[in-house]
């Protein structure tokens, strides 16, 4: 299984990709992952020792669900979609560095990146799996854990919106400089994904490029249960 993933993340067409996330700020990505392993997931979910914590966002004001951090070592399947998405990521990150004027800084491999998170002391592991039932929802936030972070994360569909529950969409919204905010609902369905910036993105003007800042968040869940796993690329203090 994990061998056939392998094989999946590298025939995307990442050329599109990488288009997309410059002209839209995200890009959506095909049924990467399939029936039998987001069943597998959802499954795990009341596992506890493959969990580092279980956070209820009620009781942080972060909307009303939970998720849970995977502990490490991370499943094999975590593992592979963080160290097989992260390089043509950390393409598109130096690319707009370049264009805002910095210098590209982002290993092209995730372990040297990694390295980074943790001489800086973020050891955790970041990836998690999501769990809202009906009335449930997510607030609009970055995922910063510490002075060192990845400009994109992803997100992946465990279940079927329409079927397992309705409502639900991934919200992002961008602020734009001097200008009213603009959001984007995004439905995805089971096995898709959607790669999006974690805090800033990188925008062409009349001047040349310039930085917006970005948030994400899920609506309110009309019925069922909705499941997803975030895959973020840095560890947390």
């Amino acid at each position: 299984m994990p061998e056939r993933l392998a094989a999946r993340i590298a025939g995307m067409d990442w050329d599109s990709l990488q288009a997309s996330l410059d002209e839209h700020g995200y890009a959506k990505l095909p049924a990467l992952l399939h029936e039998a392993e987001c069943s597998e997931l959802i499954a795990s979910y009341e596992d506890e020792e493959t969990f580092r914590s279980s956070i209820s966002m009620a009781r942080y004001n972060f909307g009303i669900g939970e998720y849970k951090y995977y502990n490490t070592p991370l499943p094999a399947l975590l593992q592979l979609l963080r160290e097989g998405l992260y390089p043509n990521l950390a393409r598109a990150a130096n690319r707009w560095l370049e264009q805002l004027g910095h210098t590209a800084g982002y290993p092209a491999q995730l372990p040297e990146f990694l390295d980074q998170c943790h001489a800086s002391g973020q050891n955790r592991p970041t990836p998690l799996i999501l769990k809202y039932e009906k009335g449930g929802y997510n607030c609009l936030h970055q995922d910063l854990y510490g002075d060192v972070f990845f400009p994109f994360q992803a997100v992946f569909s465990l279940n079927q919106q329409g079927e397992d529950y309705t409502g639900g969409e991934f919200l992002l919204v961008e602020q734009r400089p001097r200008a009213q905010s603009r959001g984007h609902v995004i439905s995805l369905n089971k096995g898709e994904g959607l790669l999006f910036p974690t805090r800033h993105r990188a925008v062409p003007g009349s001047r040349g490029y310039y930085r917006t800042t970005l948030r994400h968040g899920v609506g309110t869940i009309t019925s069922g249960t909705r499941y997803s796993l975030g895959i973020i690329f840095h560890d947390a203090e």
